[in-house]
């Protein structure tokens, strides 16, 4: 989980250069399928029993997959090149 968050927020650095930020959120979505496939691996091998446990994260992490894509295609679908924000918010 570590390894999302930490590549949405390098991807959110570089969101001025839209193809580095679309990048960097396909592997914040690629460490989520990974995330999912240890979790599948714990439970199989029965390092993790607890069943609701393991359905309610499954379910979460599905989920979290589901908004990536989602938020990757809505970054792709923008019509600038680069992502722009007021550079005023960084004098107060």
């Amino acid at each position: 989980m570590k390894s999302i968050k930490s590549n949405i927020v390098e991807g959110y650095g570089r969101r001025r250069y839209k193809n580095d930020f679309i990048r960097f959120l396909t592997f914040a979505h690629a460490s989520c399928d990974e995330t999912i496939d240890h979790l599948e691996t714990l439970y199989e091998t029965n390092s993790l029993t607890d069943n609701l446990l393991y359905e309610k994260l499954h379910r979460s992490l599905n989920q979290l997959g589901g908004k990536l894509n989602r938020f990757i295609t809505a970054v792709e679908n923008q019509r600038n090149t680069t992502l722009n924000e007021d550079p005023s918010i960084y004098n107060e």
